[in-house]
């Protein structure tokens, strides 16, 4: 049944837990948004546990009974996810210089992958959505890049509130791709 599985990010019937990290973030994009006096340590904190609790799930899709071709991609990305959060979470102060170089990882390769996924999927309805979602997540990480080098955190805070609220929707709208289609007994 793997090989007649048309996902390249695979089907779980946990597709929910990956929607609530999606939502998660955006809510904590916004509160980042409409707070930014909760200050840069605390973003980078909170960007941190959800890295952490984002690669827990991308962990868990990746050994899913249901995994498909992309399952190397979930799992590389969750021990990088896991990886840079707990680096995060471990000092405030490391956090502060190095979050925005840690962002522009992330989401440089998020963006990487996401132009794979879209290539794998040509013969899909939709597939130049996720080759639009890559470019995006490259131009907001070399966008990181850019506030790092530059030191700018106003440049970053900003950044970071839209990249929680652009990220976590990207999260949402793949959660239905990893919903299953027919039950399977």
């Amino acid at each position: 049944m793997k090989a007649l599985n048309p996902s390249y990010w695979g089907q779980t019937r946990a597709w929910w837990v990956v929607l609530l990290v999606g939502i998660l973030m955006v809510i904590s994009g916004f509160a980042y948004w409409f707070w930014p006096q909760a200050g840069y340590a605390v973003a980078s904190q909170i960007f941190g546990w959800m890295l952490v609790l984002a690669g827990v799930v991308q962990l868990l899709v990746a050994s899913g009974p249901n995994r498909s071709r992309g399952w190397g991609w979930w799992l590389a990305g969750g021990v990088i996810d896991m990886f840079i959060g707990f680096m995060l979470v471990r000092s405030v102060i490391l956090s502060e210089v190095v979050f925005p170089y840690f962002i522009a990882f992330i989401f440089i390769y998020w963006g990487i992958s996401a132009i794979m996924s879209s290539v794998g999927q040509r013969e899909r309805r939709y597939w130049w959505l996720y080759l639009i979602n890559g470019i995006l997540l490259l131009v907001i990480g070399f966008f990181f890049v850019e506030a790092g080098y530059v030191q700018d955190m106003l440049m970053t805070s900003f950044l970071t509130s839209l990249a929680f609220i652009y990220w976590g929707f990207s999260i949402a709208m793949l959660s239905y791709d990893l919903k299953p289609s027919v039950k399977e007994r």
